[in-house]
């Protein structure tokens, strides 16, 4: 469908009731149902507009639809406007001035055998009256350049808070990769300030949306490396500054610009754990650290609209803000009371060795500021924690706290159980961390409890101790089931040791930890020996075919979702890029799954879906043909229209999933189920 058709049909102004995002729901069933955790948030995604004068965010009222709503926050109980899509999903909205919002919308497409998810950004004001391409459209010269330009994302560059009139915008598509356009979201016309090309890639721009870094790649005596340009304002020319060489896996990147022409804020890792540190343009060297943490990395840096430093980000249980803006820091402070958050605290061990220190982090739900006005006037706060899923708060004028709407009213924290921060030592010493979900003792009793090991994605990723929107932590303890999440090593976000210890250890000492998180759980008492699965998605969906071929008879059974267990294949995918030949190659290495399916010693129940780009589901059905043909016990289950991310599967995708691994784990995981 050419898209001045999708526009002339994507959406349309409804009339909903006031209310929406707070509409009632059902009275939760005595014991909570899949739908109950794979429906729709009733809210989510909330923004506020620089003025402070209206809110916008996604809601459902039915569980299923998304629509965009938009408040007035001087009266937050006012019906708001509700913009509805026909065709599309509508994935996620944001303010990009006062009076126009930027709206990623989705939808299902497929060009002969290629089937995949279209996304695009779309530009419009409140009412939804108009709406234009975040880049106008352009004619394509062939099939493969038409599919190339429906399928790539033209990204956002900078809102240009500044500009009352233009965003920048990133071209991807076919014929225009990498140009950069200045864009005006009002006459929907488009100026190109840079033309792409193969050498020079990532422009950053200032806070004032002046494109002042660039990046390229080259070599050095054979050694590929990133290298590193800034904008010299005097002369107009890019000068060169620093390298990262792909070989140390130590990228040195651009975290935000100061307000001192001279000094950039940096992140690279000085250290095990990155930071933030100050780099100073005359002198070409970094003159100190802005913000260090020595218990966990640095994210990034948190600016106003003037380029004033207003906070640090950093990656603990949850993804946290040191906030040094006095206002917002004493805002911050003063929410946890206001909403009644407790802390816990739990003594935490440095995977890196040395460092002690008590951690404290909210029991089972925290207070976080989301947005802001420009004046503070207007905060917006979210509350939300592993048993509390978000609920959305309007804090005005410092003082007065309004409930906006609960995300998912109709689930009780209270049949969700307890979550907290954990660690465990591996068989060969190493400190990894966890995340550790109990069932409710009133409802099932001290345990121990029939147990799920979960390791994560990536495996290059970490976990967070929020809201699990996939279900598959507390839609198993609202039934009775332990759950851990092992930061197994080889994850980020926890600091270089735990991250290099994982090269080359796919299915083993990569699997060790995984196993020793379910020894972990039994020597708690947590966890009957006999009533241990594995569970795992993507790299993790890896880990629990690993686990199936394994013969130390920890697990009853394994379900993999979306995994890769051709090995090589990673490999090779590496290969045929040089940098990442250098960066991420030496990482991937270990066990060949395919190649060992007949050794497979547990049930174990494949599914993946068949819009899935990143891990192709013919590597699930090789593997369980080759199950087949050893005659080992599995189940396999191929989902429709199903990508790999989240925000590629419907509600009915994820309802799919947890019904299917819970009967599957009742059933036939092992003698008579789990």
């Amino acid at each position: 469908m050419k898209f001045r058709r999708v526009l002339a049909s994507l959406v349309l102004a409804l009339s909903l009731p006031a209310g929406i995002a707070a509409a009632a729901s059902p009275a939760p069933p005595a014991g909570l149902t899949a739908r109950d955790f794979a429906r729709e948030p009733a809210i989510q995604g909330l923004s506020i507009s620089p003025s402070g004068k209206n809110l916008v965010g996604i809601v459902s009222p039915d569980g299923d639809t998304r629509y965009i709503a938009i408040w007035e926050t001087a009266n937050p109980g006012k019906a708001p406007v509700i913009l509805g899509a026909q065709k599309m999903r509508l994935m996620a909205v944001q303010f990009i001035k006062d009076d126009r919002l930027a709206v990623v919308a989705q939808q299902l497409f497929t060009v002969g055998t290629r089937a995949t998810h279209l996304q695009k950004i779309y530009i419009t004001d409140l009412k939804g009256e108009k709406w234009t391409p975040a880049i106008p459209d352009q004619k394509a010269s062939s099939e493969q350049e038409e599919f190339a330009n429906k399928t790539s994302n033209p990204s956002i560059v900078s809102i240009l808070p500044n500009d009352p009139k233009h965003i920048l915008v990133i071209d991807n598509r076919l014929d225009g990769q990498g140009d950069i356009y200045k864009v005006d979201i009002y006459r929907g016309t488009a100026e190109r300030l840079y033309r792409g090309s193969d050498k020079y890639a990532n422009y950053e721009p200032d806070w004032n949306g002046n494109l002042r870094a660039r990046s390229y790649i080259d070599f050095d005596n054979g050694a590929i490396f990133i290298g590193q340009q800034f904008l010299n304002a005097s002369t107009g020319q890019w000068e060169d500054h620093f390298r990262s060489y792909a070989r140390d896996r130590n990228l040195t990147e651009v975290a935000g610009f100061s307000q001192d022409p001279n000094i950039v804020y940096v992140s690279k890792r000085e250290k095990d754990k990155e930071g933030i540190y100050e780099y100073d343009l005359t002198q070409k060297k970094i003159v100190g650290p802005a913000f260090e943490h020595k218990l966990f990395e640095a994210g990034g840096v948190r600016q106003d609209k003037s380029g004033r430093l207003l906070g640090f980000t950093y990656l603990a249980d949850e993804p946290r803000t040191y906030w040094t803006d006095e206002k917002l820091a004493a805002i911050a402070k003063g929410l946890g009371p206001a909403l009644g958050v407790a802390n816990v605290s739990v003594d935490w061990n440095d995977p890196a060795g040395g460092a002690t220190a008590k951690v404290s982090y909210p029991d089972g739900a925290g207070a976080y500021v989301l947005d802001w006005s420009d004046d503070l006037k207007y905060v917006l706060v979210e509350k939300s924690g592993p048993n509390l899923s978000p609920e959305y708060y309007l804090l005005t004028d410092g003082a007065k706290l309004t409930l906006l709407g609960k995300s998912m009213p109709h689930i009780p924290g209270a049949a969700l159980g307890d979550s907290r921060l954990v660690q465990y030592k591996a068989r060969d010493g190493l400190v990894i961390p966890a995340f550790l979900h109990t069932p409710s003792k009133a409802r099932f009793g001290a345990g121990p409890y029939p147990a799920i090991v979960l390791p994560h994605g990536g495996p290059t990723a970490r976990d967070f101790l929020g809201w699990d929107v996939s279900g598959w932590t507390k839609y198993f303890t609202a039934r009775g089931y332990v759950v851990i999440q092992p930061q197994f090593r080889g994850s980020a976000g926890w600091g270089d040791k735990l991250y290099r210890a994982g090269d080359r250890q796919w299915g083993l000492a990569m699997q060790d930890d995984n196993d020793d998180a379910a020894k972990y759980l039994a020597s708690q008492g947590l966890a009957a020996p006999d009533r241990i699965a594995i569970f795992g998605y993507s790299y993790g969906g890896y880990a629990a075919m690993a686990a199936s071929i394994r013969p130390n008879g920890l697990y009853q059974c394994a379900i993999s979702g979306a995994g890769a267990p051709e090995i090589r294949r990673f490999q090779n995918r590496t290969y045929e890029n040089r940098f990442l030949r250098e960066f991420q190659r030496p990482t991937v290495g270990g066990v060949d799954l395919l190649d060992n399916a007949g050794k497979a010693s547990i049930p174990i129940f494949v599914y993946h879906g068949d819009r899935d780009t990143t891990v192709e589901i013919e590597q699930s059905e090789r593997f369980v043909a080759a199950l087949k043909t050893a005659g080992r016990p599995h189940r396999y289950l191929a989902i429709k229209d199903m990508g790999h991310q989240f925000n590629l599967m419907t509600p009915a995708h994820v309802e799919t999933q947890l019904v299917e691994i819970e009967k599957y784990l009742t059933t036939e995981c092992g003698p008579g189920g789990l």
